[in-house]
């Protein structure tokens, strides 16, 4: 295989989330393509102490200081909600590499976190016997987004951990480019009961046809209750002004004091809310229309080696999908964790809000995906 710049566009984009497990729509990465990998250290302690905006601010950066540094092409990638996890074609991976060390060094002084990222090369992946083969999923016409398989993320996530592969912080007040990425919208009430993560990985020696089936029956469970559980309202999700994420937001921006940057986010929301208020067309910015698409492009369901979803469900959905993966779990097939909470929030990236393929990263509001990594290690703990 060639390096194939233009590989991830043309992958063609699949619609329906149920054929979700069918291998003919997943393409192997080029041979000279790296992986990009990135998690926040101690999440779990974040969590605890309530920083859930922080953690999920750190791992939308990455995504948007990378295709800020791509200059917007198109490159596959999933937010895993502590982190996140990329391809990259060889020709973009030296600017791939400074973005990521400026995104730690940014996490580290403006949002007081430690992330770790590496850059694994496809090669060392497939030493080990395992791939990455990519997919797009099309939630709506105006964008898809990237769906992985084959082993090889979970790979590049576990050497992470070890150390390998590590890429390097920028030097202190490194900045990443983050336009377009905020975090507005107030969090999302549950209207059927509760919001909850799920996160469903393979067991060790699992057979992959009885993993694919399971994967099948919690998607079929699931796109049986209303909207397929999406957690976003039909009208969008709550925006006040201020925003709750005010000061995440002027931290992104980059140049002049802290104060002077929260005093021009401040004003500049207030522009947007009463826009958005009073349904106000400004050029060629419709508020109902980016509405629509807002909860369109929400991206609150994915698979990357394993099935995550935040869900708005009912209690009722909640057992039938806890009974179905303790069933898995029992027989050998799946490890999962599962997290109930109150509420979903979003962080956005709108490098334009005057195109349709904005994006919006979905998480729990009250410990989401990470909550549900604890439980799924507790699991796998518990089985050794």
């Amino acid at each position: 295989m060639t390096s194939g710049e233009s590989f991830y566009g043309g992958i063609p984009v699949f619609r329906g989330f149920t054929s979700l497990m069918d291998p003919v729509l997943y393409s192997p990465l080029p041979d000279d393509w790296s992986i990009g990998v990135a998690d926040i250290v101690d999440s779990t302690k974040a969590i605890a102490a309530q920083r859930y905006k922080a953690v999920n601010m750190a791992g939308a950066a990455v995504i948007a200081a990378v295709t800020n540094a791509l200059e917007g092409r198109e490159f596959p990638f999933v937010f895993g909600g502590d982190g996140a996890s990329f391809a990259v074609a060889p020709g973009d991976l030296g600017r791939a590499r400074e973005a990521l060390a400026a995104t730690t060094t940014w996490v580290r002084e403006d949002l007081d976190l430690s992330m770790r990222v590496a850059l694994v090369p496809m090669s060392a992946i497939r030493a080990q016997g395992l791939d990455v083969r990519v997919a797009r999923f099309g939630p709506s016409a105006n964008l898809s987004y990237a769906m992985f398989s084959g082993g090889g993320l979970a790979f590049a996530d576990a050497a992470m951990k070890r150390g390998e592969f590590a890429v390097a912080p920028a030097p202190d007040g490194t900045q990443p480019d983050l336009s377009g990425l905020s975090c507005r919208f107030e969090v999302m009430p549950a209207s059927r009961g509760l919001i909850l993560s799920v996160l469903v990985m393979p067991a060790r020696g699992a057979d992959p046809h009885a993993f694919r089936k399971v994967i099948e029956d919690i998607i079929h469970l699931v796109e049986r209750s209303p909207d397929g559980g999406r957690p976003v309202p039909a009208q969008g999700p709550p925006l006040k002004w201020p925003p709750q994420g005010l000061d995440y937001e002027a931290r992104t921006r980059r140049g002049g004091p802290l104060l002077a940057r929260r005093a021009s986010v401040l004003a500049y929301t207030l522009f947007v809310y009463l826009i958005m208020r009073f349904d106000l067309k400004v050029g060629g910015f419709v508020p109902d229309l980016y509405r629509r698409q807002v909860v369109e492009n929400s991206d609150f369901r994915k698979y990357d080696d394993g099935l995550r979803m935040i869900l708005d469900c009912t209690p009722e959905l909640e057992r039938a999908l806890s009974d179905r993966l303790a069933a898995a779990a029992r027989a050998g097939i799946v490890r999962y964790g599962l997290y109930p909470q109150d509420a979903a929030m979003m962080t956005c990236f709108t490098p334009s809000a005057l195109r349709s393929d904005h994006v919006h990263f979905i998480d729990g509001a009250r410990g989401g995906y990470a909550s549900a990594a604890t439980a799924l290690k507790a699991m796998v703990a518990a089985a050794t």
